[in-house]
């Protein structure tokens, strides 16, 4: 996480080294792929128009690719003139039959200078992953279609209630059928001068009633989808692009030529280049039959019909975090919209996502209201809290007429004062919004369960009394005694984005400890081998490479 200042990149100047790198490794321009992050960023930042940035490099992106599709309104408009009627300009420097695709002339070549050392791992396989191009008619980039649209996908991320356990990693991975160690997204735990490890002066707070965390500083990271994302801006073929009705960032597969320049514009290092032949094949994808077409994948291929922007990507193609696309179109069910794998299987609820534009949505009220939708979470994760919040009905059976308030937690399983303390502070800072009828609004419908159990408690016995502040520690009972309550159980958490100053507008925000400019990751509660995972994927490729080609090994 450190940074330099004679790096452009926020990762840092070594960051940024690897990154030049690796582009030294394509057939294509190192030079301009830098230069254009660089730039890329001063967009983001307000430093530089999104005119100017694309008359800037209009020329040598031409001459680079012999296309520039990048998604600038200016660029649409004079693009749609240039090319009204005809089909997508495509690279004709490559030897080879004029009438391929640039995509089919990199699949033949194999990634073109990247492959040089792939030869232990096969040529590329026939089948149906390498004929949507002809099939579908994905012959080159397509531009979204402008639509108005109040959805915007995403998520908060508390990260005092991650426990490290890499269950969402695991079920990002087994969602997506990616390969092992090219991980969407990462669990990390992490020290800085600032803040140390477990037991150790400076560690991250453990409330003693609240906290389901670990005892280390964590930061999950999947891709931001950036409202303004750079890695958008500087890719030739728009196989990398924002839908329109959702605001989620995807990549074309059968676009993306493999130039990588979006992984060197990207400020948060989440994309990733499919060096070899993926594990799964193209035919074995976890995916969902059409009962119209049993042959149809539909988890892999299905953006307006046509665009394969989900599961795992084909060789020499980049890929991210997707947020679940299938998902969000209904493809696995309506019970699936507004979820991801990675917040199903989180077993503390860490992760809360949903439409950031809606103010009923879990992770609006997440970030908005933290301290009351940490404790509602907690109070309402079924088994894995320890600590649950009783339903009306079940007070509603346990008590009786003239109970006093002593009495009435004593016939109660498993209630405390404490917790009926946080129950009641839910109740008295409540706005009153209803759920609504959209999806992941569950912090909203659980709050009126607890509202609704508080009510019921108080057909018993009255809490509004002094007596029973006094009881519950609600002071007098004013708003401010009140919140002061609630912070008490579940803290007062920060809530951040990463990177804020870089301008990208990313739609994660995070609750607890943000990383400093000196952090860095140490080893964690739970091992990634002993989850079944792998940090970098280019450690299994060392270890599973045979031979070398022309002196050189992976």
């Amino acid at each position: 996480m450190s940074t330099d200042d004679e790096s452009f990149h926020p990762l840092g100047e070594e960051w940024e080294d690897e990154l030049e790198s690796m582009l030294d490794d394509t057939e294509y321009d190192s030079e301009l792929g830098m230069e254009m992050a660089q730039d890329a960023m001063r967009v983001t930042k307000g430093e530089l128009s999104e005119a100017e940035f694309h008359d800037r490099y209009h020329e040598e992106v031409m001459e680079e690719f012999g296309e520039d599709e990048r998604p600038t309104k200016e660029a649409y408009e004079a693009a749609q003139e240039e090319a009204k009627g005809t089909a997508s300009r495509m690279l004709d420097k490559f030897d080879g039959d004029g009438d391929e695709t640039r995509r089919e002339t990199m699949k033949k070549m194999g990634v073109g200078a990247a492959a040089v050392g792939m030869g232990a791992f096969g040529t590329v396989a026939e089948g149906p992953e390498n004929s949507i191009a002809e099939e579908g008619g994905h012959g080159g980039p397509r531009q979204e279609t402008t639509e108005e649209s109040d959805t915007q996908w995403g998520m908060t991320i508390d990260l005092e209630r991650c426990d490290g356990c890499l269950s969402c990693m695991t079920a990002c991975t087994e969602e997506n059928d990616i390969d092992k160690g090219v991980n969407w997204m990462y669990v990390m735990a992490w020290e800085d001068e600032n803040h140390s490890g477990p037991g150790e002066e400076g560690g991250t707070d453990v409330y003693s009633d609240f906290n389901l965390g670990s005892d280390y500083n964590m930061l999950v990271r999947p891709c931001q989808h950036c409202t303004d994302a750079p890695c958008e801006k500087v890719c030739p073929t728009t196989a990398r692009h924002t839908r329109d009705k959702d605001g989620i960032v995807l990549t074309d597969y059968d676009v993306c030529i493999g130039c990588r320049y979006c992984q060197v514009a990207c400020p948060y290092g989440v994309n990733y280049f499919q060096w070899d032949e993926p594990d799964v094949a193209y035919e074995d994808i976890d995916g969902l039959e059409n009962p119209e077409d049993p042959d149809e994948i539909t988890h892999a291929e299905y953006e307006h019909g046509e665009r394969w922007v989900d599961s795992r990507a084909p060789r020499g193609v980049m890929s991210k975090c997707t947020f679940c696309p299938s998902m969000q179109d209904g493809r696995q069910g309506e019970e699936h919209v507004g979820t991801t794998a990675c917040e199903r299987a989180c077993p503390p609820n860490a992760i809360q996502f949903g439409n950031v534009n809606d103010e009923r949505s879990d992770p609006s009220q997440h970030r908005e209201h933290p301290s009351k939708s940490r404790a509602i979470v907690h109070l309402t994760n079924g088994t894995e809290s320890p600590k649950s919040a009783p339903t009306a009905d079940q007070i509603d059976s346990a008590l009786s007429q003239g109970d006093d308030l002593e009495t009435a937690i004593e016939q109660i399983d498993g209630l405390t004062e404490d917790i009926l303390a946080v129950m009641k502070s839910i109740e008295m800072v409540s706005e009153g919004l209803e759920p609504g009828d959209e999806e992941n609004n569950s912090i909203l419908q659980n709050e009126q369960a607890i509202i609704s159990a508080v009510e019921t408690f108080q057909q018993y016995v009255d809490l509004d009394t002094e007596e029973a502040y006094d009881t519950l520690g609600l002071g007098d009972g004013s708003e401010q005694d009140v919140q002061m309550r609630l912070k008490q159980y579940t803290g007062d958490p920060s809530s951040f984005q990463l990177l804020e100053d870089v301008g990208t507008n990313p739609n994660v925000t995070y609750l607890g400890q943000q990383p400093g400019p000196e952090a860095h990751q140490v080893e964690g509660p739970t091992k990634y081998e002993d989850a079944g995972l792998l940090d970098k994927r280019q450690e299994y490729l060392d270890e599973e490479t045979v031979g070398r080609i022309d002196g050189v090994s992976l």
